[in-house]
This record gives C-alpha cells, structure tokens and sequence, in this order.
C-alpha cells in the first residue's frame, strides 16, 4: 500500500517538474547524409523567447530549444546569463537553414547580439558544435513535428 502511494507520489512530482509553458517536441534537419533529430522545448511566446535556455547548468547531447515565430524576424539572440556554450541555426520561411552561428557565454552588460542578416521564422539552440558534428550546414531542411 505504501510502495503505490510513493510511485504516485513520485510520478506526480515528474510531472509537475516539467516548464508548463515550454513543449517539448522532435525537430528533425533533413541533411547531405541523413536526418538529424532534435528534442527540442519549443519557445514561442515573448515570455519563452527572452527566458530561453538562460540558467541551465547542462543540454542533454541531442536537446535544444526551438523559437518559432509566426512572421519573419530579423531580431538577434544574445547569451547573457547562459550557463552553457551554444549553437544557434537560424531558417527562413522555405524551411531551409540561413546561418548558422557559435555563441559566446556572457555574464556582464555588452552582451554580443547573434543575427544571421536575413529574415528568418525559427532558430534551433543546442549545445556548441553541435550542427558541425552532424553535418547540419546552410540549405538543410527544418521539419518540426509538434504533438
């Protein structure tokens, strides 16, 4: 009777430990050489945008966050209170990543802005180097499969 009431108490608590205002979701970068998968947490409101990954201590090797928004933007991403080294690819309206770039950690004011000078709808954030060790470059194609 107590080893139920513990396994649902600890199952409640995983549950409740999830962001409720971040989904996770599979994005996969179609490659030269095959499919790359993503678990990403999707950042698509102002609030999940400006928090981002801000804060965490570690990404899991095949984690990022996704930033989806509904129109082209042209605004830049920057690193401040980020605890840990990313990547960012950016992709525009054809789904086809535009740039791909390597953030600096940056704990003080002057913090750099990372833009990749075009218009773009979405961004992926994993951990550094990641797209160069899978072979995700410029022209590979964003699928994301929201559940």
């Amino acid at each position: 009777m107590w080893g139920t009431r513990i396994l649902l108490l600890v199952l409640l608590l995983v549950a409740c430990s999830r962001r409720p205002d971040a989904m996770e979701t599979l994005v996969r970068i179609r490659t030269s050489a095959g499919a790359v998968a993503v678990h990403a947490l999707i950042a698509d409101s102002d609030a999940e945008r400006q928090r981002g990954l801000a804060g965490r201590r570690r990404l899991r090797s095949d984690t990022g966050m996704a930033f989806l928004f509904g129109h082209p933007v042209r605004s830049g991403f920057w690193m401040k209170d980020t605890l840990i080294p990313l990547s960012v690819a950016f992709w525009g309206s054809r789904r086809r990543i535009v740039a791909i770039m390597d953030m600096s950690l940056c704990h003080s004011g002057g913090c750099p802005s990372y833009r990749p000078g075009v218009p773009y709808i979405g961004a992926l954030e994993a951990n550094r180097g990641f797209f160069q060790e899978h072979g995700v470059e410029a022209g590979d194609r964003v699928e994301i499969a929201r559940g």
